[in-house]
């Protein structure tokens, strides 16, 4: 603007005004039920207030009417990409709290399942990111990575989407015989499909040009606002559940931990590319590792029986019916466990006044922090940023809902 015309001002000149758009609540290409609220001047976005809330599940109100077991199938809903993530990072909360060390066998299982459950959220966000900008194709070979990985999954714990596998003390059942040779098989054509997806958007023009440089975050932001995940490593900051806080036998592998350097979209997307890989590599190292032995405590008053004795002997018959309309009964306290989940840190907070069910479920789920930053993402960017930003910081309708 040149010193004549300082004090031009192009709205009043041109009789023209901020525009408001809604968003939301259902729009197909936002993932779950969030509204946003836009002010716009043009297509540039000026203002965006977020609403989350519009599942109305009611996760923690739930659990605390059901029985400390049942409420497994409630955090399979929570991200339907990772379902075994939530399992795992509920029942380590659980066991925390009723000082239970679970079989090692056990823990390998969990580890290869919850990067499993990884892997699967990363292609969903990756795949369907690449989908809303046009790759089309992209997608394709993604969905057939996740359809690989989930026919394993299927074959682990009998259900295609949302994977019910652990439970208090341990895991429903043993992996499959002929899971270490099968999970060869598909990481060698996922390994081939990372490639192709790779080559068609990693150094593609188009797709560069619309997440380089968009929706970025410093370092220093990303940590005020509570970012964990492939989010907060894309800002260059190195935090991770399973190397700061081990759990499991994550302390027993080798694995990196991809970061970027400016957090802005592109670098989301990278992070998770790379995280792909480690995530085999873990699950590479724990089928080599993994020892043979139980999958769950011997402990009647944690872990029900098996269903042979349950149906040939008559105590573990009347403990079965006791646990299963009360509950087993979790000693009285409070306890906190988190995981590296698919989008950062995944949390669970329980209370137990001794019963057979919980007080009190309070869950820290990780797009919660995303989301409330999206603003500070957006505001100033064009109105078509918008759906890129919030693929990556990927906001999961189920686990974000209050």
């Amino acid at each position: 603007m040149t010193e004549t015309n300082r004090d031009y001002d192009f709205h009043r000149e041109h009789h023209t005004e901020l525009l408001t758009v809604n968003m939301g609540p259902s729009h197909p290409a936002t993932h779950g039920t969030v509204k946003f609220l836009l002010t716009l001047d043009g297509e540039t976005i000026e203002n965006i207030d977020v609403e989350v809330g519009y599942l109305h599940r009611g996760f923690e109100k739930e659990c605390e009417a059901t029985t400390w077991n049942g409420v497994f199938p409630y955090t399979d809903r929570l991200d339907y990409t990772a379902s075994v993530l939530n399992n795992v990072g509920y029942a380590m909360a659980v066991e925390k709290l009723a000082g239970i060390t679970i079989p090692e066998r056990c823990q390998y299982i969990r580890v290869i399942v919850s990067e499993m459950a990884r892997m699967s959220a990363h292609y969903t966000t990756t795949a369907a990111g690449a989908l809303e900008l046009g790759a089309l194709t992209a997608f394709i070979y993604f969905v057939e990575a996740r359809e690989l990985l989930w026919d394993m999954l299927e074959s682990v714990c009998g259900a295609r989407l949302t994977h019910n596998y652990v439970r208090i003390g341990g895991v429903i059942s043993d992996l499959p015989a002929d899971f270490k040779q099968n999970i060869k098989t598909v990481f060698a054509t996922n390994r081939k499909l990372w490639v192709d997806f790779d080559k068609l958007l990693s150094k593609n023009r188009i797709f560069i040009d619309r997440m380089r440089d968009v929706g970025g975050i410093s370092r220093e932001d990303a940590i005020a606002w509570g970012f964990t995940g492939p989010c907060l490593r894309a800002a260059g900051v190195p935090y991770d559940v399973r190397r700061a806080n081990p759990y499991l036998v994550y302390d027993r592998v080798d694995f990196a931990i991809p970061v970027g350097e400016t957090g802005d979209n592109y670098d989301r997307f990278q992070v998770r590319m790379e995280e792909l890989e480690q995530s085999m590599r873990i699950i590479e190292q724990c089928l080599e590792q993994m020892p043979e032995g139980p999958v769950n405590i011997n402990n009647p008053d944690f872990r029900q029986a098996s269903k042979d004795d349950i149906f040939t002997k008559m105590e573990p018959l009347i403990f079965q019916f006791k646990t299963v309309v009360e509950g087993h009964k979790i000693p009285r306290g409070e306890a906190y466990a988190a995981v590296e989940g698919a989008n950062g840190e995944l949390g669970y907070y329980v209370v137990s006044n001794g019963g057979g069910h919980p007080v009190k479920m309070r869950v820290r789920p990780p797009c919660f922090q995303l989301t409330s930053a999206l603003p500070l993402l957006i505001k100033g960017r064009m109105i078509a940023d918008l759906i890129p930003t919030f693929d990556m910081i990927n906001l999961i309708g189920g686990e974000c809902d209050r």
